[in-house]
Protein backbone atom coordinates (compact mmCIF):
# COMPACT_ATOMS: atom_id res chain seq x y z
CA UNK A 1 0.00 0.00 0.00
CA UNK A 2 1.07 3.69 -0.91
CA UNK A 3 2.10 5.50 2.29
CA UNK A 4 0.10 8.48 3.10
CA UNK A 5 1.78 11.94 2.97
CA UNK A 6 2.05 13.48 6.18
CA UNK A 7 0.10 16.35 7.04
CA UNK A 8 3.10 18.88 8.36
CA UNK A 9 6.47 18.00 7.87
CA UNK A 10 9.74 20.09 9.44
CA UNK A 11 12.49 19.06 7.98
CA UNK A 12 16.26 20.39 9.25
CA UNK A 13 14.61 23.55 9.62
CA UNK A 14 16.93 26.59 10.75
CA UNK A 15 15.93 29.97 11.82
CA UNK A 16 17.67 33.32 12.97
CA UNK A 17 16.30 36.76 14.08
CA UNK A 18 16.79 39.59 11.97
CA UNK A 19 19.98 40.29 13.81
CA UNK A 20 21.59 37.51 12.66
CA UNK A 21 21.15 35.45 16.45
CA UNK A 22 20.40 31.34 15.26
CA UNK A 23 17.09 30.26 17.31
CA UNK A 24 16.21 27.67 15.72
CA UNK A 25 19.03 25.04 14.95
CA UNK A 26 17.69 22.06 12.77
CA UNK A 27 14.34 20.67 14.03
CA UNK A 28 12.30 18.46 12.89
CA UNK A 29 9.03 16.82 13.34
CA UNK A 30 6.25 15.38 11.20
CA UNK A 31 2.40 15.82 12.30
CA UNK A 32 -0.07 13.48 10.63
CA UNK A 33 -3.59 13.62 10.41
CA UNK A 34 -5.77 13.49 13.42
CA UNK A 35 -2.87 13.51 15.79
CA UNK A 36 -2.16 15.61 18.62
CA UNK A 37 1.78 16.66 18.97
CA UNK A 38 3.05 18.36 22.11
CA UNK A 39 6.64 20.63 21.82
CA UNK A 40 7.45 21.31 25.34
CA UNK A 41 10.83 23.42 26.49
CA UNK A 42 12.19 26.10 28.83
CA UNK A 43 11.97 29.27 28.58
CA UNK A 44 13.82 30.96 25.73
CA UNK A 45 14.28 27.51 23.99
CA UNK A 46 12.71 28.75 20.65
CA UNK A 47 8.99 27.39 21.41
CA UNK A 48 7.32 30.48 20.05
CA UNK A 49 9.63 31.20 17.21
CA UNK A 50 9.05 28.08 15.76
CA UNK A 51 5.00 29.13 16.42
CA UNK A 52 5.69 32.29 14.31
CA UNK A 53 7.85 30.34 11.35
CA UNK A 54 5.50 27.90 11.00
CA UNK A 55 2.87 31.38 10.06
CA UNK A 56 5.23 33.27 8.03
CA UNK A 57 6.19 35.63 10.30
CA UNK A 58 8.53 38.34 8.83
CA UNK A 59 10.45 38.56 11.96
CA UNK A 60 12.30 35.67 11.35
CA UNK A 61 14.36 34.09 8.67
CA UNK A 62 14.68 30.69 7.40
CA UNK A 63 18.10 30.18 6.48
CA UNK A 64 18.04 26.14 6.13
CA UNK A 65 15.82 23.25 5.80
CA UNK A 66 11.77 23.03 5.25
CA UNK A 67 8.13 23.35 5.67
CA UNK A 68 5.81 20.92 3.71
CA UNK A 69 2.02 21.00 4.14
CA UNK A 70 0.24 18.29 2.77
CA UNK A 71 3.22 17.50 0.53
CA UNK A 72 3.89 21.00 -0.65
CA UNK A 73 6.72 22.74 0.18
CA UNK A 74 5.14 26.20 2.24
CA UNK A 75 8.65 27.38 3.45
CA UNK A 76 8.49 30.47 1.37
CA UNK A 77 4.57 31.33 1.79
CA UNK A 78 3.22 34.35 3.10
CA UNK A 79 1.17 33.79 6.53
CA UNK A 80 -1.76 35.15 4.64
CA UNK A 81 -1.78 32.01 2.00
CA UNK A 82 -1.06 29.70 5.15
CA UNK A 83 -4.43 30.89 6.34
CA UNK A 84 -6.28 30.41 3.95
CA UNK A 85 -4.56 27.12 2.90
CA UNK A 86 -6.01 25.71 6.19
CA UNK A 87 -3.09 26.77 9.25
CA UNK A 88 -3.86 28.74 12.45
CA UNK A 89 -2.22 29.38 15.12
CA UNK A 90 -3.74 30.48 18.62
CA UNK A 91 -1.62 33.07 19.65
CA UNK A 92 -0.07 33.53 23.46
CA UNK A 93 -1.06 36.72 23.87
CA UNK A 94 -3.86 37.67 21.38
CA UNK A 95 -4.18 41.09 20.42
CA UNK A 96 -6.83 43.63 21.37
CA UNK A 97 -8.78 45.18 18.43
CA UNK A 98 -10.73 48.14 19.83
CA UNK A 99 -13.62 48.88 17.65
CA UNK A 100 -13.98 45.79 15.95
CA UNK A 101 -16.43 43.27 16.89
CA UNK A 102 -15.91 39.93 17.51
CA UNK A 103 -18.46 38.52 14.90
CA UNK A 104 -17.22 41.33 12.23
CA UNK A 105 -13.77 40.38 13.23
CA UNK A 106 -14.77 36.09 12.82
CA UNK A 107 -16.23 37.24 9.33
CA UNK A 108 -13.45 38.87 7.68
CA UNK A 109 -11.42 36.57 8.83
CA UNK A 110 -13.42 33.26 7.57
CA UNK A 111 -14.26 35.28 3.96
CA UNK A 112 -10.35 35.10 3.88
CA UNK A 113 -10.55 31.86 4.46
CA UNK A 114 -12.64 30.76 2.21
CA UNK A 115 -12.97 33.12 -0.71
CA UNK A 116 -16.16 33.21 -0.45
CA UNK A 117 -18.54 36.31 1.09
CA UNK A 118 -19.99 35.23 4.58
CA UNK A 119 -23.77 35.98 5.52
CA UNK A 120 -23.78 37.38 8.58
CA UNK A 121 -26.98 35.92 10.00
CA UNK A 122 -25.49 32.56 9.17
CA UNK A 123 -22.22 33.32 10.87
CA UNK A 124 -23.86 34.47 13.77
CA UNK A 125 -25.90 31.30 13.86
CA UNK A 126 -22.46 29.39 13.57
CA UNK A 127 -21.13 31.28 16.15
CA UNK A 128 -23.87 31.34 18.94
CA UNK A 129 -23.78 27.42 18.66
CA UNK A 130 -20.19 27.25 18.80
CA UNK A 131 -19.97 29.42 22.15
CA UNK A 132 -22.46 27.45 23.52
CA UNK A 133 -20.49 24.30 23.14
CA UNK A 134 -17.40 26.38 24.32
CA UNK A 135 -19.46 27.90 27.58
CA UNK A 136 -19.13 30.85 25.95
CA UNK A 137 -21.59 34.07 26.26
CA UNK A 138 -23.03 34.80 23.71
CA UNK A 139 -22.67 39.03 24.45
CA UNK A 140 -19.53 37.68 23.30
CA UNK A 141 -20.08 38.43 19.59
CA UNK A 142 -20.76 41.82 19.75
CA UNK A 143 -17.55 43.09 22.11
CA UNK A 144 -14.60 44.26 21.11
CA UNK A 145 -11.86 41.27 19.82
CA UNK A 146 -10.12 40.54 23.42
CA UNK A 147 -10.54 44.23 25.06
CA UNK A 148 -11.55 44.07 28.33
CA UNK A 149 -11.14 40.51 27.96
CA UNK A 150 -10.31 37.95 30.91
CA UNK A 151 -7.25 35.57 29.87
CA UNK A 152 -9.22 32.43 29.34
CA UNK A 153 -11.70 35.06 27.29
CA UNK A 154 -9.18 35.39 25.08
CA UNK A 155 -7.98 31.54 25.19
CA UNK A 156 -11.74 30.32 24.11
CA UNK A 157 -11.86 33.20 21.51
CA UNK A 158 -8.75 32.23 19.79
CA UNK A 159 -10.51 28.41 19.94
CA UNK A 160 -13.82 30.03 18.63
CA UNK A 161 -12.01 31.24 15.73
CA UNK A 162 -10.52 28.05 15.21
CA UNK A 163 -13.57 26.28 15.32
CA UNK A 164 -15.21 28.75 12.79
CA UNK A 165 -12.19 28.53 10.27
CA UNK A 166 -11.80 24.75 10.27
CA UNK A 167 -8.17 24.51 9.80
CA UNK A 168 -6.52 21.41 8.95
CA UNK A 169 -3.56 21.86 10.73
CA UNK A 170 -3.48 24.23 13.91
CA UNK A 171 -0.39 24.92 16.13
CA UNK A 172 -1.42 26.09 19.76
CA UNK A 173 1.40 28.41 20.92
CA UNK A 174 1.06 28.38 24.95
CA UNK A 175 -2.52 28.25 24.71
CA UNK A 176 -2.51 27.48 28.94
CA UNK A 177 -0.29 30.36 29.87
CA UNK A 178 -2.02 32.54 32.31
CA UNK A 179 -5.13 30.84 32.90
CA UNK A 180 -6.06 29.04 36.44
CA UNK A 181 -7.11 25.65 36.57
CA UNK A 182 -10.80 25.85 35.75
CA UNK A 183 -9.71 28.68 32.12
CA UNK A 184 -7.37 25.56 31.46
CA UNK A 185 -9.84 22.80 31.80
CA UNK A 186 -12.40 25.13 29.62
CA UNK A 187 -10.07 25.59 26.72
CA UNK A 188 -8.91 22.10 26.80
CA UNK A 189 -12.45 20.93 26.69
CA UNK A 190 -12.70 23.30 23.74
CA UNK A 191 -9.84 22.29 21.69
CA UNK A 192 -11.25 18.50 21.75
CA UNK A 193 -14.74 20.10 21.09
CA UNK A 194 -13.12 20.88 17.62
CA UNK A 195 -11.37 17.96 17.25
CA UNK A 196 -14.17 15.96 17.46
CA UNK A 197 -16.01 18.39 14.76
CA UNK A 198 -12.99 17.58 12.67
CA UNK A 199 -11.09 14.20 13.43
CA UNK A 200 -8.66 14.89 10.55
CA UNK A 201 -7.44 17.97 12.44
CA UNK A 202 -3.93 17.82 13.21
CA UNK A 203 -2.67 19.65 16.40
CA UNK A 204 0.96 20.72 17.57
CA UNK A 205 0.55 22.10 21.60
CA UNK A 206 3.21 23.81 22.32
CA UNK A 207 3.79 24.58 25.92
CA UNK A 208 6.02 24.36 29.41
CA UNK A 209 3.27 22.55 32.05
CA UNK A 210 2.27 19.46 32.18
CA UNK A 211 -1.11 20.51 32.91
CA UNK A 212 -2.53 21.08 29.61
CA UNK A 213 -1.60 17.60 28.58
CA UNK A 214 -3.46 16.14 30.85
CA UNK A 215 -6.42 16.96 29.71
CA UNK A 216 -5.29 17.10 25.48
CA UNK A 217 -3.27 13.63 25.91
CA UNK A 218 -1.03 14.08 23.18
CA UNK A 219 -0.13 11.50 20.59
CA UNK A 220 3.58 12.52 20.55
CA UNK A 221 5.65 14.54 22.80
CA UNK A 222 8.86 16.52 21.34
CA UNK A 223 11.49 18.15 23.82
CA UNK A 224 13.49 21.22 22.98
CA UNK A 225 16.28 22.71 24.10
CA UNK A 226 18.53 25.18 22.97
CA UNK A 227 16.25 25.42 19.47
CA UNK A 228 16.79 21.76 18.82
CA UNK A 229 14.32 18.37 19.37
CA UNK A 230 16.37 16.49 22.06
CA UNK A 231 14.38 13.80 22.06
CA UNK A 232 10.74 12.71 21.07
CA UNK A 233 8.44 9.74 22.74
CA UNK A 234 5.35 9.10 24.32
CA UNK A 235 3.61 10.45 27.80
CA UNK A 236 6.36 8.86 29.83
CA UNK A 237 8.90 12.06 28.39
CA UNK A 238 6.14 14.07 29.96
CA UNK A 239 6.68 12.51 33.78
CA UNK A 240 10.47 12.69 33.59
CA UNK A 241 9.83 16.07 32.89
CA UNK A 242 7.93 16.34 35.86
CA UNK A 243 10.26 13.81 38.00
CA UNK A 244 13.69 15.52 36.80
CA UNK A 245 13.25 18.70 34.93
CA UNK A 246 14.95 19.91 31.63
CA UNK A 247 18.46 19.59 33.20
CA UNK A 248 18.08 15.50 32.74
CA UNK A 249 18.25 16.49 28.65
CA UNK A 250 21.32 19.02 28.98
Amino acid sequence: MPVATPLFEIDDLYVRAHDGTEILRGVSLTVGAGEVHALMGPNGCGKSTLASTLMGSPEYEVTAGSIRFKGDDITTWSSDVRGKAGIFLAFQYPQEFPGVSVLNFLRQTVEARTGEETSVLELRRRMLSWMQRLSMDSSFADRYLNEGFSGGEKKRNEILQMALLQPDFAVLDETDSGLDIDALKIVAAGVQEVRSDRPELGVLAITHYQRLLDHLRPDHVHILIDGRVVDSGGLELVERLERDGYESWR
